[in-house]
């Protein structure tokens, strides 16, 4: 099967039915195209995301199965209940944005370089100016320690990359935006693809068709009114 190639010229062009996207590695389905909110937002929407290295044209992505997390069945640990109730870190909401997805994108010591390139990080700093790319931020004092990023629609988030400097300090973030995002009614949390450490929080796999028809449902229905502008 020959991949579809977006025209970078046209951000409002269709991405293909996400049923056509290759089982390996990952489901990749599609190349080119921009990265305009307007073509990022389309593709949220429909259960893809972006993801390539610096020298390589941009890759959009469905895989299946997909790693969720429904709110209701967060999972967490009775020693990171014991960080929790010992206030180590303060969390905040769309308090540090840049710094955030700057963090995210520093070099891991498992990985030689990084996905998150300066064209992503102008892209995702465009999403958050206009409403729709979030960061939760982990304070130790005024150091920021930890975080992670992601985008909404609807009562969906949609994760993308999370960091951390401190023990816990993500962890902690994490899960107290899961309680936030209970709170506010969002009913789903994309996690992408499985790792050890999001499965340990309650996430699942679950099929791609069935992502979407989770998408197609609560991507329309509004969250509890200006949830990230009262933080």
């Amino acid at each position: 099967m020959r991949l579809t190639v977006l025209d970078p010229g046209n951000p409002e062009q269709d991405f293909p039915l996400v049923s056509q996207a290759l089982r390996e590695p990952d489901g990749l389905l599609a190349i080119g195209g921009c990265l305009s909110p307007k073509r990022l937002l389309n593709a949220y929407r429909h259960g893809i995301f972006p993801w390539y290295n610096h020298d390589e044209p941009i890759l959009w992505w469905s895989p299946d199965p997909r790693l969720v997390l429904f709110p209701d069945k967060l999972i967490i640990s009775s020693s990171l209940r014991k960080t929790l109730r010992k206030n180590i870190f303060s969390v905040t909401f769309d308090r540090a944005f840049n710094q955030v997805i700057t963090a995210c994108a520093a070099p891991r010591k498992d990985s030689a370089g990084t996905w998150i390139t300066e064209e992503i990080k102008t892209a995702y700093n465009q999403l958050h100016q206009a409403g729709f790319a979030h960061s939760i931020e982990a304070w130790d004092g005024d150091e920021l320690v930890g975080g992670l990023y992601g985008v909404t629609l609807g009562q969906v988030f949609l994760g993308e990359s999370m960091f951390h400097t401190r023990t816990d300090a993500s962890k902690v973030a994490f899960a107290v935006l899961v309680q936030q995002l209970k709170y506010w009614d969002y009913q789903l949390i994309d996690c992408q693809v499985h790792t050890k450490h999001l499965a340990s929080f309650g996430a699942e796999e679950i099929d791609r068709d069935y992502f979407v028809k989770l998408l197609d449902q609560y991507c329309d229905s509004p969250a509890k009114p200006s949830a990230w502008q009262s933080q």
